[in-house]
């Protein structure tokens, strides 16, 4: 759907434009309207029992291997958390303070949550080093029966947040849990070897794959938060043939000033300024690089300001109002 709001420069936006600018917000429908929060309210609430559950069994068995879980499962119950409130954020319409809306707050919430991994990753490792030195007894039955019910949750979980990988946030969150999906098949090995063995340095060995694994899903989750934090152009979109695209419409001249970024993630934006011959051809011209920049390149947030050749030569402006989509 295609909507063309006139702006002339320098004006402030009234109460009627920003209520204008929401109503169209939601009829464009953007993909982050069409999250549904109990996707991730759900994956909270089953993460949370499962860690009382988890601790409670730990201490009674005496299993220090199960308790330092449900401590790796309350630390994810918190990241989940963090996802779900910023995901109930983003949802908000824009307001007048601020105006592109709250859509910023899941990458910010997938960079935390990654190193709140990072940390987590740390605390294995070392639990890991500990354990070489002097492996702990551990009750190996016990163990497979609870990381077998862990395993069976986790997965639902990660069922559950898989519906939504095209939302970093949520990305994020499921990196969290396939820690812990990993923790729970390296704990059923575990437990297994050390019940038909009794080899205690098994526990130690597998926790170190397991944290390399994770570690390398956290580096992507980061790398792709900050990506959209710091207004990287969206990695599916060539800047420079964007403005190449730009430039070979009939009428354009050159392209300046371009900037192409994510408002939030999954919402690429432009801006820019077009040099043009004659202003009287700019309807034409903004509705076939409006059509292009949506059929190549999958951006539907355009403003672009005309610039006539002779504003460009030094000769005297000609008036003109930029035609802003949104």
């Amino acid at each position: 759907m295609s909507r063309h709001n006139r702006h002339s420069s320098g004006s402030s936006p009234s109460a009627s434009d920003l209520q204008a600018h929401r109503a169209g917000d939601a009829l464009h429908g953007h993909a982050i309207e069409g999250r549904d929060p109990r996707v991730l309210g759900a994956a909270v609430l089953l993460t949370f029992m499962f860690a009382a559950v988890e601790a409670i069994t730990g201490f009674l068995a005496n299993s220090l291997a199960l308790i330092a879980d449900a401590g790796h499962m309350v630390t994810d119950s918190m990241a989940l958390l963090l996802a779900l409130f910023a995901q109930m954020l983003a949802r908000r319409p824009p307001s007048p303070r601020h105006s592109f809306g709250y859509g910023r707050s899941e990458p910010l919430a997938a960079f935390i949550n990654g190193l709140l991994m990072l940390g987590v990753v740390a605390w294995i490792l070392y639990e890991a080093v500990q354990r070489f030195m002097d492996p702990p007894e551990v009750r190996g039955m016990m163990v497979m029966i609870v990381a077998a019910i862990g395993l069976a949750i986790n997965a639902a979980i990660a069922w559950i947040l898989s519906r939504d990988r095209s939302n970093i946030n949520t990305r994020a969150a499921l990196v969290h849990v396939m820690g812990d999906l990993l923790a729970s098949v390296a704990a059923i090995t575990s437990g297994a070897v050390i019940y038909l063995t009794g080899w205690m340095m098994v526990d130690p060995v597998l926790s170190v794959m397991v944290s390399l694994l994770i570690l390398r899903s956290t580096a992507v989750v980061l790398r792709d938060a900050y990506h959209v934090l710091m207004v990287g152009v969206p990695l599916h979109i060539d800047y420079v043939q964007v403005g190449a695209d730009i430039t070979a419409v009939p009428g354009v001249l050159s392209v300046h000033d371009l900037h192409v970024w994510e408002m939030a993630a999954g919402q690429p934006a432009l801006i820019g300024h077009v040099e043009i011959n004659d202003l009287q051809d700019w309807p034409r011209i903004r509705t076939e690089i409006d059509a292009m920049l949506l059929a190549r390149h999958g951006i539907d947030h355009v403003t672009i300001q005309p610039e006539s050749s002779s504003m460009m030569s030094g000769e005297a402006p000609i008036a003109s109002a930029p035609r802003s989509r949104h």
